[in-house]
């Protein structure tokens, strides 16, 4: 199905299952623990031996020996994989490091080898008596350091530019009565996801590889895995149902599912691997940290004139910078700007996706400058913000220009050309005010350090939220049985954001049953490919996909029971057929055998015409102890406009986890890095602090009543990131509220404060 004009009304604007707050189907599993993870699949291959990683023990340099004779003998072992021994081994296409290193040496605990053995027990033990002399050499870990030679990345990984210029900047800027200028650091961040990265592996006698993993791009990893392997495609199966968080952290193929497969190929039975909690850090990726550099002039009656926004960040050779600049290209008005993202080399682990990469650590920094320039006017903040809204993209103020002699350019078009782009949804100022109103803001004192209870500094900040609504080709096969049950078959994943349940309400809805007539099977790449999940698209684009499969299957239905599909009135409920003339039972329509239709969703120039985003307001409430410098976060909301929410209830769900992540941005998390040996230090979860729900007591989530045509025939966008795009820099901005002190290095830690002057009682 392509969908390249807006959606007009359609099957889903019933709302009788989607757009309900329905339970996530598959709860009874996650809540009894029978839902099967990857390391948990004792069940789909018999005589599993167990592989552990060995990372390697230096960040830059070679291995000059590796001795395996007291390994090989130790008991139980089946077989050792090195580099030396796996053979040939290409790189998958969205892999940055080499997943099995040897004998030149990337980064700190790149795999070197894998021990398989009949227990994970003797694997483990076996790994300790590995030799390996490492021949060390000097290597790049600092990002500040690094920052005076980053260059202008080749590559953004998100395909925009890295750099923009609107107007002159300079110029305004120079010009401007009240000027902004300040530089602002966020952290290397974890993923830390509950479920570690796990992988059974599987051989048959022709060749066929079978894989049990956790992952949320199924068509990437089967593609990178092939391509690793330099086997073909159709070889290699993965299989990955249920996911038990990936935050990013899984969208490509990882150490644990290639050591699988080269160890089960070597011990000749199937294997299976868990990278363990402390090897994650640095073996898998991370959020990079960045350096930002924000600069905005405004008229003393608050509208801004020039904002330039410039970030730095660092990655291996031929890794791509953190997109921290992208939101400040879309969010204000103002018509003299500029944008630069800049990168450098370093020889840390790859740094990639982390949820809402680029919104996240941008907005983190953008919304402190923001709260900083409406200080200097004397505007709140609030209102500022409301001030400077726009309904056109100012950093792209008009489509190029279409080929005037060819005849394939729409009308449409044409007549957008010169004209301002304008958003196909933008309801920023409603969240702000809806927000403003729910939060109690109006009780919020300007002046910093002006609310105390009893030792308790109190403060209320807000921040702006911001993500864009990225379309992509997704996949689904739908079939009608005898017994009338509709099931779903893509191989999208569900990585705790109820995509088991979103799927099954959209089928649902388009054959007319109820939702317990409805199987789904997720994430088997003998399944049609879909989105997959990760950047916010999954739900919109993944359901999109069930309904052109869905409408197919309407089409067959109606033919084998006599009906115009084109009929306006031909309507799929109760179990039933209907037009205005007649009825029939859908289960008739079967009569002959199951009915199964397959199809895809395509997208055309929507997104391209119109600027696709997602808005939100976040407003947080902190108290920070006036003895200790402690911070506590006691309230936060999120108001969020991201078109129709198909599952109110899971919706919320995956905005109060983003909300609680910003709190751990803002506050906690950070992978400290020792730059004269090259590592993050705290690689495990004793170290590396993250907050739960039960720091924070109070949050709540509003959705905006909305649909947007533009975006698929679910008039649905993402929503996932949204609630951690800004929330870091509400909470910063409330702890500047309650104190006076302004800390822009995150995480705000207690020492930062009382090293920018907060004065401890």
């Amino acid at each position: 199905m392509k969908f390249d004009e807006p959606a007009g009304t359609n099957p889903i604007d019933q709302l009788k299952v989607v757009g309900r707050p329905a339970d996530r189907i598959d709860g009874p599993l996650k809540t009894t623990g029978t839902a099967p993870y990857a390391h948990d699949r004792h069940d789909v291959v018999q005589n599993q031996a167990y592989g552990y990683v060995v990372g390697a023990a230096i960040a830059k340099g070679r291995i000059a020996s590796m001795n395996l004779e007291a390994a090989r003998a130790a008991p139980g072992v089946l077989a050792i994989v090195t580099a030396d021994s796996a053979g040939r081994l290409d790189q998958g296409e969205r892999n940055t490091a080499r997943l099995l290193g040897g004998p030149e040496i990337q980064h700190y605990h790149q795999a070197v080898a894998l021990v398989v053995a009949e227990t994970f027990e003797q694997a483990r033990d076996a790994a300790h008596r590995l030799k390996i002399r490492y021949a060390p050499a000097k290597g790049r870990f600092d990002l500040e350091a690094a920052r005076d030679t980053a260059t202008i990345p080749e590559k953004t990984g998100s395909g925009d530019p890295a750099e923009t210029a609107v107007g002159d900047f300079e110029g305004a800027f120079r010009d401007s009565p009240v000027q902004l200028d300040q530089t602002y650091r966020t952290a290397y961040e974890s993923h830390s996801m509950m479920e570690p990265h796990a992988s059974v592996a599987a051989w048959d006698a022709d060749g066929q590889l079978t894989l049990w993993t956790s992952n949320q791009m199924i068509a990437w990893t089967a593609q990178d895995m092939a391509k690793t392997l330099r086997i073909p495609r159709d070889k290699v199966r993965v299989m990955s149902p249920y996911i038990g968080g990936g935050f990013g952290g899984k969208l490509f193929l990882r150490a644990d599912v290639l050591l699988a497969a080269l160890g089960a190929r070597a011990a000749k039975r199937p294997v299976k691997v868990s990278l363990t909690r402390a090897l994650m850090p640095n073996n898998t990726t991370h959020r990079p940290a960045t350096i930002q550099r924000i600069r905005i002039g405004a008229q003393r009656d608050g509208h801004i004139t020039a904002i330039a926004h410039e970030s730095w960040s660092a990655d291996l050779p031929g890794g791509g910078p953190e997109t921290a600049v992208l939101q400040t290209r879309a969010l204000y008005a103002g018509a003299h700007r500029m944008t630069a993202l800049r990168l450098a080399e370093h020889d840390l682990p790859e740094g990639n996706a982390m949820r809402a990469p680029g919104e996240a650590p941008g907005l983190a920094a953008l919304e402190i400058a923001i709260d900083e320039i409406s200080e200097k006017l004397g505007i709140d903040p609030v209102a500022f913000r409301i001030l400077n809204d726009t309904q056109v993209v100012p950093d792209n103020p008009a489509p190029p220009d279409p080929d005037k002699n060819s005849d394939q350019t729409a009308p449409e078009a044409r007549l957008d050309a010169g004209r301002p782009r304008r958003f196909s949804q933008r309801q920023l100022v409603r969240c702000l005010e809806t927000g403003a109103e729910r939060f109690g803001w109006k009780r919020r004192r300007s002046k910093p350090g002006s609310v105390r209870a009893g030792h308790w500094l109190v403060g209320m900040g807000v921040a702006a939220a911001f993500r864009n609504n990225l379309l992509t080709k997704s996949a689904a096969r739908v079939r009608l049985d005898r017994r009338g049950r509709v099931t779903v078959e893509t191989d999208m994943t569900d990585i705790g954001t109820g995509s088991y349940t979103i799927l099954a309400q959209t089928a649902a809805e388009m054959m007319g049953v109820p939702l317990s007539q409805v199987d789904v099977r997720l994430g088997d790449s003998s399944f049609p490919a879909s989105c997959g999940s990760g950047g916010q698209w999954g739900g919109n684009n993944s359901t999109a996909g069930v309904y052109a499969a869905c409408t197919q299957l309407r089409r067959l239905v109606a033919a084998r029971l006599g009906f115009d599909a084109d009929a306006s009135d031909l309507a799929f409920s109760d179990g039933e057929v209907r037009t205005a003339s007649r009825s029939a039972p859908l289960m008739l329509a079967t009569r002959d055998g199951p009915l199964e239709a397959e199809d895809a969703i395509e997208y055309g120039d929507l997104d391209e015409r119109f600027q696709q985003s997602t808005f939100g307001a976040h407003f947080a409430e902190v108290r920070v102890d006036a003895y200790t410098g402690e911070v506590r976060v006691q309230r936060q909301l999120a108001v969020c406009a991201a078109g129709r929410i198909l599952n109110p209830k899971t919706a919320r769900s995956q905005i109060i986890g983003a909300m609680t992540m910003g709190v751990g941005a803002a506050l906690m998390e950070s992978l400290h890095v020792d730059t004269g040996v090259g590592f993050f230090v705290n690689h495990d979860l004793a170290g590396y602090e993250i907050p739960v729900h039960a720091d924070i007591p109070h949050q709540d989530a509003i959705f905006l009543d909305e649909v947007d045509p533009m975006s698929s025939p679910m008039k649905a966008k993402g929503v996932a990131e949204l609630g951690i795009c800004g929330a870091a820099a509400a909470v910063a901005n409330a702890v500047y509220n309650a104190t006076g002190v302004r800390v822009r290095h995150y995480p705000l830690t207690l020492d930062k404060l009382v090293q920018n002057g907060l004065a401890i009682a």
